[in-house]
Parts: structure tokens; C-alpha cells; sequence
């Protein structure tokens, strides 16, 4: 009763600690589509940690001296850097901070258990905005130029200048939110999450399936570009906004989704097989 009550003040303390970015935070997981997966990444992280509340309860406690220190050493740099207006550090230290306090509270063998719902909540920090522009740039280009070889090879006349493919009546233009980086993130954080799910299978397939989930956002965004081209090719340039234009990115993201499931559970499946 005691241990519950010590912990349940220092996590009062450790989330109130990082009230004053709280704000931007929930600001960039509403406001900005490239970030929005971060707002469903703590509570996967929680349902996890739930389901290891039967393993939880057979493990001693002890105190972890190296927590104690991660848990210093996080609150200092998120003080200066809080002070210094380094965002993204600052976000970082949440997670840091929470590991060295799990770690120092409840003991190595208890952190083992928590240990990839706890780094799970890395990914709720949203990329900075340098970063996504240097990324996003070149993948914009290359699902431009992707799509334009595929209408041409269609049989329909078109002309790729950058990010922009001109057709005999209208031009389309690919613009940054097109490039595909958000369902990249969206795609490898799940990769990562069904990775971690393949208990029973090797590392490598593993590993290949977090990796196939750069090609797989890729493919699907040249396929959106694609299609959005067409239309807006027969049907004329209001084809390829307003309505239809979002309901474009849902239905490739849910056939991503999809993709991304079938792969796991093939790779899955031949382990099973071999067993």
C-alpha cells in the first residue's frame, strides 16, 4: 500500500512537471495531420502495459539506483532545454524521464517487461518540422515522377515539371501534405507495433516487415496521385479536390492498413507452419 502510494505521488509529480508543454503538445497532435498518430500512441502503450498487469503482480519490487539517475539527469535537460525553447528535447525527456522513474520505483526485471510500451511512446513526439521538410521534399518529387511515368504509360499525354504533372487541359500539383511522410509514420509505427507481436518468429522477419513499410507508403501514395490524376484528367480539376480528395487518402491508407496486416500475417503463418 505504501509502494502504491510513494508511486502514485512521484507520477503526480513527474506529469505535472511537464504541464507547460502539455499545450503545444496536444496542439501538434490536432492541428497537424503529419503528427496525429502520436494521439493514439499512449494509449496503445497503456493497453499493453495492461496486459502485463498478471506478469506485473508476480515480480518483486526493488529500486533501481541507474533509474534514479536517467530520472536526474531527464528533468535537468528538459529544464534547460524547456528554457532553451529546444521543443523537441523537451518532448523527448517526457519519455526519458517516465523509463528512469519505472526503472527507479519498480526494478530492472519489471522495466524488462515494460520495456517496449515504454520506448513505444517515443513515436507520440512529433516530428520537427525540419526534419519532416527535409524528408518530405524528395518523396514528394519521386511519387510525382512515379505517377507521371504511370499515366504516360496509360496512354494519356503528360508533362512532370517538379511536383507538378500538366495535362492537355489542366495541371495537378503534388503538394508537400501529398508526399506520402505521413502515412510513412503511420505505417512504421504500426509495422513496429505488429513486429513486436511476432514473439515467435525470427528478428529478421521482424525486421523485414518494419522495413517494407517505406515501400508500402510509398506505393500507395503513387497509387493516390495516380488516381487522383486520372480522374481529374476525365472528369476535370474538381476531381481531384474537395471531398473526393480526402476520401482518396482514406481509402489508400485503409489499403495500406490492410496490406500491412495480410504481410503480417503471412510471415506469421510460415513460422507457424514450420513449427
Amino acid at each position: 500500500m505504501r509502494t502504491t502510494l510513494k508511486f502514485s505521488i512521484l507520477i503526480a509529480c513527474w506529469a505535472a512537471a511537464f504541464v507547460p508543454i502539455y499545450p503545444e503538445l496536444w496542439d501538434a497532435w490536432l492541428h497537424n495531420s503529419n503528427n496525429s498518430h502520436g494521439l493514439i500512441v499512449p494509449f496503445i502503450s497503456l493497453l499493453m502495459i495492461y496486459r502485463q498487469q498478471d506478469k506485473l503482480t508476480d515480480i518483486p519490487l526493488e529500486s533501481n539506483k541507474i533509474g534514479g539517475i536517467i530520472l536526474i539527469a531527464s528533468m535537468v535537460i528538459y529544464i534547460v532545454s524547456y528554457i532553451g525553447a529546444l521543443t523537441v528535447v523537451s518532448r523527448l525527456m517526457i519519455v526519458s524521464s517516465l523509463i528512469g522513474l519505472v526503472l527507479y520505483a519498480f526494478g530492472g526485471k519489471i522495466f524488462a517487461l515494460l520495456r517496449f510500451p515504454l520506448l513505444l511512446l517515443l513515436f507520440m513526439v512529433p516530428v520537427p518540422d525540419s526534419i519532416y521538410r527535409l524528408i518530405a521534399f524528395p518523396l514528394q518529387l519521386f511519387a510525382t515522377k512515379v505517377s507521371a511515368i504511370l499515366i504516360q504509360a496509360i496512354g494519356i499525354p503528360a508533362f512532370r515539371e517538379g511536383n507538378i504533372i500538366y495535362f492537355q487541359h489542366m495541371q495537378l500539383e503534388v503538394a508537400e501534405a501529398c508526399s506520402g511522410l505521413r502515412s510513412l509514420m503511420a505505417f512504421f509505427v504500426l509495422g513496429v507495433i505488429l513486429a513486436h507481436m511476432m514473439t515467435k518468429a525470427s528478428r529478421l522477419k521482424g525486421a523485414l516487415l518494419v522495413l517494407s513499410t517505406v515501400p508500402l507508403a510509398l506505393c500507395v501514395n503513387i497509387i493516390r496521385i495516380t488516381g487522383t490524376g486520372l480522374l481529374a484528367h476525365g472528369y476535370g480539376e474538381k476531381m481531384a479536390e474537395g471531398f473526393l480528395h480526402e476520401f482518396s487518402g482514406i481509402f489508400v491508407f485503409v489499403l495500406g492498413v490492410l496490406l500491412l496486416g495480410c504481410e503480417f500475417m503471412l510471415l506469421s503463418k510460415k513460422k507457424e507452419e514450420r513449427n
